[in-house]
This record gives structure tokens, sequence and C-alpha cells, in this order.
């Protein structure tokens, strides 16, 4: 599947930077970081299949994932790149960086770890697919019918901006596909003995977050044992948006270690 992305910037003989977001997120939430390391290379922010403006489709796990990123990217002209993902994104970015080491020139996996996690956001997910999609229907009513299940006004928000409003409202994200694949998107299935990604690795945890815990630096190393860890302070698990400055500091270093 060939993805949507928005691409800015371009210096000659720089890598590529692509960045993934995570689930029910866009390529444009990457939209500050994006304009910030713009200015000194060539960046693509892609939407996920089911996300943003990338098509629809049934399979959500990070294989099938991992080969969309790898087929657009191709077809773009953009490997090798330094890849960045965020939560879901770090995952695909992790499958990918394991099954094609040579295309990736570095890597770096925003608050999550390669192991299994109950999907944080399946309460989000029946929640969003239960809203009533009536003609006309408001943000304002909206944002009140998902109160219960959302409590946080910043996440409703978030995944508000997956709604069409209008005379008959629609989600513009593949909702039954995402809500079919929560078990795949939650899921690590084993990789291969052999795989392993020696590039150069760098772990982001948010230092309000319990995504990336001590007990899951062996997995870590295991399958990236040039991994290193640094943790943003005043952030939680959206490390890029509790704290840009903070995300933007630790990503402009490591993109100029390469």
């Amino acid at each position: 599947m060939i993805l949507h992305g928005i691409e800015s910037g371009a210096v000659e003989g720089r890598r590529p930077v692509v960045l993934l977001h995570g689930l029910f997120g866009a390529a444009r939430n990457f939209g500050t970081v994006q304009r910030a390391i713009a200015q000194a290379q060539r960046v693509i922010c892609l939407d996920l299949r089911n996300h943003g403006e990338s098509p629809h489709s049934v399979g959500m796990d990070y294989d099938t994932m991992a080969g969309d990123v790898l087929e657009t990217l191709m077809e773009r002209g953009a490997l090798p790149c330094a890849l960045v993902g965020h939560s879901m994104g770090g995952k695909v970015a992790m499958r990918v960086a394991l099954r094609k080491p040579e295309v990736v020139a570095r890597l770096l996996v925003s608050d999550i770890a390669p192991v299994a996690y109950r999907p944080a956001s399946a309460d989000y997910a029946h929640a969003m697919q239960a809203l009533p999609l009536a003609p006309g229907l408001s943000r304002a009513a909206a944002d009140a019918m998902l109160a219960k299940a959302v409590p946080e006004p910043s996440v409703r928000a978030f995944l508000l901006q997956n709604l069409m409003f209008g005379a008959q409202p629609r989600w513009r994200i593949g909702l039954a596909n995402i809500v079919a694949g929560l078990a795949d998107i939650g899921d690590w299935p084993p990789m291969p003995k052999d795989a392993v990604y020696g590039g150069p690795t760098l772990f982001v945890a948010g230092a309000r977050s319990d995504y990336i815990r001590p007990d899951h630096r062996s997995a870590i190393r295991a399958l990236f044992p040039a991994a290193r860890f640094v943790t943003v302070k005043d952030a939680g698990h959206w490390v890029h948006a509790d704290n840009p400055a903070g995300f933007l500091g630790v990503l402009n270093a490591f993109l100029a270690a390469g």
C-alpha cells in the first residue's frame, strides 16, 4: 500500500528523516517537529494505513504496516532514511529496521518497547465506534458524548480530529479496521532468531509515562544492541506534544550525531 505523506525540506546529501505517528494520530500531528527539522533536511511524515489520508484496508499487524512504509519510501526514493516513530508508529519503525536494517540509518523510538501491551486506547476506540453520527452532529455534542469513556479533554480533542462534521458526519479514519485490529496493535509477534538492528538506536520515554519500563530493557537490547535511553521531563506518553522543545532537543542531537 502506498501511504499518504507530507514532505518538506530538501538538503542535498542528507538522508531523509521519516516520522511515523501513533494510534489515532496522523502525519500532521508531527507538524511542529517537521517544521523545525525541515530547515536542515528532507522530512517525510506518513499517515499509516487507516489513518489520516492514507487508504483504508484490513490488516493492522506490524509486518503489514512495515511493508506499507517500505513500499512508500521506496517509491519516494527516500531510502536509506533516519526513522522516527511514536507509540504504534514506533513499533512499525522497529519492524522496518529489523526487517531491512540496511535501509535505516538511525532509529528513534518514542515511548514504546518491542513487547505486547493491552491497547490503552481500546476503550477509546469502542467509544468512538459507538458515537451516533446523526446529521448535523456538532463538535460540542460529540465531545459531551465521549466524555464518560474519555475523561481527559485533551484526549477527546485529539480523537475528534478524526471526525468530519457537517450534514453527514463520518470518521475520516478506517475505524472499523482499527477496532478489528486492536489485538494486533497491542501485540509484538516474535521476530526470527537472527533479526537484529545494530545501527544507532535511541528509545525516548516520557517522564510521566510507564510504557518503557526497566524490565523491558533486556527485550530491547536483544533486538537493538546499540540502544540508548533518554527520558524527557514534563512529558507523558505523547512526548512530542507534551514537551515539544524537550523532544526536539533530543531528536536534533540524535540526528546531528549521524
